[in-house]
């Protein structure tokens, strides 16, 4: 396939997901290093048509069986190629997936929280699904989920502004959803200490100090650092109803995350046909080029109207939305957990605060 002729390069947003520029710096970035060198017997596929093939794929799911057309490039080396590529961007492109460090960063990643969901001390929105994989050989019950479909796990922490700060990719579905967090990394260095967040500190009003927390759903154990929805239904205007209300804001932008990367890497829609171990490379290649071009082509990649906006508390729902159900990208599951004293009392001193000296003077309206 020449990606040089006019009738390509003008639709490389549908063909690739992103502009020629952005095409043309992803492979300068990795072509010296999926590059073959050229023999007796063979014209190597040239680095830029591994790179196509590659994006063509994340872009759509397209079987490789139908993409051999298309490139004119065996299904057999389509199935060497692209996993090649995607580690390839991984190594090269891993650096956009930065966790903060210090609690400066972690400050700045909770006043965009602040000022733009109306939630202080937050400094992540937390959640994971569950990525549908047609069942792997010989794998047995290792990656078979509460849904009884075959699938390793994507667990992610999003900022403010809809960029992936963690990503964990490949815990086997086999594993209880509560103990997926546990599993992950970023649990492991929030229990030895090692993320460096800011101390608790006052909320007007507060009879304590607060800590700084990511935010979850009912998925996840309160604990600290990590507040989740009261259980249960309750009365307009009480705080429990509030802080769900003014939580579930802040965890939208999560939501908004995996939505619009599956939504423009269609890869994630589809039960993918892939090894688990090549599932994650895949996997990760997306939510590394979701945060790349959410800084270099914004407006290309996410224009407006496509993720989720409000105004005064009134919602318009974004686009990605549209695309229909998700059944390639499973939820983890809700498990009711008994929290202890300290982190019941946190989460109700920031309820109150919600209906006092944090009130939005519309909440009411749409809690």
């Amino acid at each position: 396939m020449d990606l040089n002729s006019q009738e390509i390069s003008g639709q490389y947003k549908n063909f690739t997901r992103m502009t020629p520029t952005d095409f043309e710096n992803l492979l300068q970035r990795i072509g010296p290093h999926i590059s073959k060198q050229e023999t007796y017997f063979r014209t190597p596929i040239s680095a830029q048509d591994r790179l196509a093939v590659t994006l063509r794929f994340l872009a759509t799911g397209d079987s490789y069986t139908n993409l051999q057309y298309l490139f004119r490039i065996s299904k057999q080396s389509i199935g060497r190629v692209v996993p090649q590529v995607c580690a390839a961007l991984i190594k090269e492109f891993q650096g956009y997936i930065k966790l903060s460090k210090t609690p400066t960063a972690w400050k700045q990643v909770s006043k965009i929280f602040e000022s733009r969901w109306n939630l202080p001390h937050c400094v992540g929105a937390l959640d994971g699904r569950h990525v549908v994989l047609q069942a792997p050989v010989k794998s047995g019950t290792e990656f078979l989920n509460y849904k009884s479909n075959f699938s390793i796990v994507l667990f992610a922490l999003v900022d403010g502004d809809y960029n992936f700060m963690f990503a964990d990719v490949g815990c086997q579905g086999r594993i209880s959803d509560g103990g997926v967090f546990k599993a992950s990394k970023l649990y492991q260095q929030l229990t030895e200490n090692r993320l460096g967040l800011p101390t608790p500190e006052e909320l007007e009003g507060c009879s304590m100090q607060i800590p700084y927390f990511f935010a979850g759903d009912s998925a996840f154990a309160l604990s600290e650092n990590l507040m989740k929805p009261y259980t249960g239904d309750f009365p307009k205007g009480t705080p429990q109803r509030i802080f769900n209300y003014r939580l579930s804001r802040g965890r939208r932008i999560v939501e908004n995350a995996f939505g619009i990367s599956s939504a423009v890497f269609r890869v994630l829609r589809k039960p993918m046909l892939l090894e688990p171990a090549k599932a994650e490379w895949v996997i990760m290649t997306v939510i590394l080029l979701h945060n790349y071009l959410r800084k270099h082509s914004p407006n290309m990649y996410t224009p407006f109207g496509t993720l989720d906006y409000e105004v005064n508390g009134n919602l318009t729902e974004g686009s990605w939305r549209n695309e229909g159900d998700m059944t390639s990208m499973v939820p983890i599951r809700n498990i009711p957990r008994i929290p202890t004293n300290y982190c019941t009392k946190v989460r109700d001193e920031i309820a109150n605060y919600f209906i006092n000296n944090g009130v939005l003077e519309w909440q009411d309206q749409y809690a």
